[in-house]
């Protein structure tokens, strides 16, 4: 039996496991990067932008090779042991900004510009990675027995961040262009940083290191050549050989092998390549307030029993204060919707609040309280995607959410607090990628603006008032969107209208199939008249009325075509079927084209129904009665009496196949595309909340969407652009496209949660500033 490798030899290995994927993916990432660029000079853009994309692919191709490797060689003198738990950079790139204490020196502007451009790439891979990071210092804290790694540690983002950008220049390449391909870096290095850490974190789980804190399968989605399985080797110069192992590599998806050669990532492979944000979300956010409590519970111990403690009048009446004194400031922007007060503005009132607030705080509790809500909010109103006009409402949010979380603990707990939810709601509906095609004081707005002056007027209820709100703005949005937003009124009437259909299409289908349930008619028939003609009914019905004489003809019909399915004996029933024909599939194919059949569909019908009448003319079974067929034509004329309740109606792709007929200029529906759904990911299609924003790919098209309308029971989900073009799912569907991340949130966190990161990183930065 093999010995369990030792802690510090594991994060050793780790560290080296690391290391190797950085540099086995680094060739793939600069082929991304050209492609990248390429893409971007091929866009249309205005004149002066195009041409600075242009110059950047073509001054870009010739130094790409020593760019390569440049990184390559730093990476590979990066050091992968640790020495006293601390990490050392040895090799890595140095700065002149971090020169000793002890020694002032001016530092030139460049420098500065490439520290804040480093930076920027560095906050990019942390985005992107920030799960797979979060679970990796997880698993290297245990193993070294340290609370944190070092600020200087090879596994933090921004050490590979300097040393790509210290690379780029080296081989001569510009910050000017830099800046141009700006988004196509921090896309694939966060990529790359991404693979290097799910890469690290599967073999921790395979030595067996706190595999509980992991959510994701052991295989995801592939872009280019980045890593499958990387062994750990005992140094590089194998990188060749472990290069060749990789290409020979096979995916092992659920216990199957499949091979990668000469395939492509294609939408009904996603499900197996890449696990989507369904599992890690609410774990990663119970996890940043946790650290959250963590950090502060060590600068004020107390913290965390302050479910025993209430604020002292004299700190409530100095947040009544504050509050009053903020909405005297604001009341310009509150009369008026159309003005919108400079966030600059905004956070130096907040400033001053905070500071005469901490001066009339008697207990450290109150002060790192109050300090804590300020970066919370200080985060919200920096958020670019929020539009001016709505964040003063937001900042009149902050007195509140303080007075509850002095009193309620759990607002620094849990992310289910009423306030939080409110917050991360209204700002998941205005959070669109395109904030000027919005209307100022539109009626999403004046709705923000009416709950935020509902929870100002009952400052002592608690987290009542909210939850009160939260509820009424979830009635608003369903309203909002059917009748008041221009963008999505057209699509939800529409998807209404195919909800509608649907749901009667399956009601007559259901009853259909009753009816026919002991007569003798060809099977081809029966499939028509439940897969086609119930779809035809429910379209007559709706657009002319269940009474009208339009839907009593397609009944008619209904009844015609049974009657001449059945088994024909005598040559008069026979002649009266050649003679009756005609006319019928005439109304057959009128009620198809009203149903929004193409005439080559209508072919393929006519002609199956064709057959299935000729065979009734030889077939020797017993003929429908007289009175049977008036019994069922009775039935079908009084059919809208006995359909089943719709609420109990479920659009299941079983009943109604195919929905692409109700597709128009103004909606398309998702037929195909996306990978199985687990049941997981069936549940969370239906947790979706209305005014989210998405990014969708579908027909060769990548956007942003809204999720405006559910219909009952959630069973169909309309999305709509920006641009007013609505998608419809149906739910299967729908799971199918979240499984596969063809639709993924816009957002990575919740306004409160990204807020609270960033709160943590300052408060690491600085914790005294708590008490202060």
């Amino acid at each position: 039996m093999a010995t369990p490798a030792a802690p510090s030899a594991l994060a050793v290995l780790a560290r080296r496991v690391y290391m190797e994927s950085l540099l086995l993916a680094v060739p793939a990432a600069v082929q991304a990067v050209l492609g990248g660029a390429n893409r971007l000079a091929n866009e249309k853009a205005e004149p002066q932008l195009a041409h600075k994309r242009m110059n950047a692919a073509i001054d870009l191709t010739r130094p790409a090779p020593q760019w390569q490797q440049a990184m390559l060689d730093s990476l590979s003198a990066m050091p992968r042991t640790t020495s006293g738990g601390r990490t050392s950079l040895g090799a890595a790139p140095s700065s002149s900004m971090g020169a000793g204490r002890d020694t002032l020196q001016l530092v030139d502007d460049d420098t500065i510009e490439v520290e804040i451009l480093s930076s920027r790439l560095a906050l990019a891979m942390m985005d992107k990675a920030s799960w797979e990071f979060t679970d990796l210092r997880a698993r290297m804290s245990s193993l070294e027995r340290r609370d944190e790694l070092d600020s200087g540690d090879t596994l933090r983002p921004h050490v590979v961040a300097r040393i790509v950008i210290d690379s780029w220049r080296s081989a001569g390449l510009s910050l000017e262009h830099w800046r141009t391909m700006q988004k196509v870096l921090h896309e694939v290095f966060g990529e790359l940083v991404e693979e290097s850490y799910h890469e690290t974190n599967r073999w921790l789980l395979g030595e067996g290191v706190r595999p509980e804190i992991d959510l994701r399968p052991m295989i995801r989605r592939s872009t280019g050549a980045h890593v499958a399985s990387i062994p750990v080797t005992t140094g590089f110069g194998d990188m060749a050989e472990a290069q060749g192992g990789l290409r020979r590599a096979n995916v092992v998806i659920g216990g199957t092998t499949t091979s990668t050669r000469g395939a492509g990532v294609g939408e009904e492979t996603r499900l197996m390549t890449r696990m989507s944000n369904l599992a890690r979300t609410a774990g990663h956010a119970e996890a940043v307030l946790g650290r959250l409590n963590k950090l502060v519970g060590r600068q004020v111990p107390s913290f965390a029993d302050t479910a025993e403690m209430q604020p002292s009048p004299s700190f409530k009446r100095a947040i009544a204060e504050a509050q009053s004194g903020i909405q005297r400031q604001l009341a310009t922007t509150g009369r008026d919707d159309r003005v919108a007060i400079s966030t600059p503005a905004l956070l130096q009132e907040l400033q001053q609040r905070k500071q005469a607030l901490k001066e009339a705080a008697s207990t450290p509790v109150e002060r790192a309280t109050i300090e804590i809500v300020a970066l919370l909010f200080q985060s919200i109103l920096t958020e670019e995607k929020i539009p001016a006009v709505v964040r003063v409402w937001f900042a009149r949010l902050q007195m509140p959410v303080l007075r509850v979380a002095v009193s309620e603990p759990d607002f620094f707990a849990t992310t289910d607090h009423p306030a939080r939810k409110l917050i991360d709601r209204m700002g998941a509906c205005v959070m669109g990628f395109d904030v000027s095609s919005r209307a100022a004081g539109d009626a999403l707005d004046k709705e923000i603006k009416r709950v935020v002056q509902v929870v100002e007027a009952y400052p002592d209820t608690g987290r009542r008032v909210f939850q009160t709100v939260l509820t009424e703005f979830e009635r608003f949005l369903e309203h909002y969107f059917k009748t008041e937003n221009e963008a999505t009124r057209k699509g939800v009437s529409l998807a209404q209208q195919v909800e509608q259909r649907e749901t009667m299409a399956i009601q007559y289908t259901i009853e259909l199939r009753k009816m026919l349930n002991e007569v003798p008619v060809q099977e081809g028939v029966r499939n028509f008249l439940f897969h086609v003609w119930a779809d035809v009914l429910a379209t007559m019905a709706l657009k002319s009325g269940a009474a009208s004489e339009a839907t009593k003809i397609m009944k008619r019909a209904a009844a015609d075509l049974i009657w001449s399915a059945g088994a024909k004996v005598s040559r008069e029933e026979r002649a009266d079927v050649i003679r009756r024909l005609p006319p019928l599939l005439k109304t057959l194919r009128e009620g198809m084209a009203e149903a929004g059949l193409a005439p080559e569909k209508q072919d393929e019908h006519i002609q199956a129904l064709n057959d299935s009448l000729a065979a009734a003319f030889t077939a020797k079974a017993a003929a429908i009665p007289a009175e049977r067929l008036e019994e069922l034509m009775a039935r079908l004329e009084d059919l809208e009496e006995m359909l089943p309740d719709a609420e109990d109606m479920h659009i299941d792709e079983s009943i109604v196949m195919d929905l692409s007929g109700h597709e128009s200029t103004e909606l398309q529906i998702v037929t195909d595309g996306g990978s199985m759904p687990t049941p997981a990911m069936i549940a969370w299609a239906r947790e979706l909340q209305v005014g989210g924003w998405y990014m969708l790919e579908h027909r060769g098209r990548i956007e942003s969407v809204q999720l405006a309308w559910h219909g009952m029971r959630k069973q169909l989900s309309l999305f709509v652009s920006q641009q007013g073009r609505g998608t419809l799912f149906q739910q299967h569907r729908l799971a199918s496209f979240l499984q596969a991340g063809l639709l993924v949130p816009a957002q990575d966190e919740a306004l409160t949660v990204r807020a609270t990161r960033s709160a943590l990183a300052k408060l690491d930065a600085d914790p005294q500033r708590l008490l202060n």
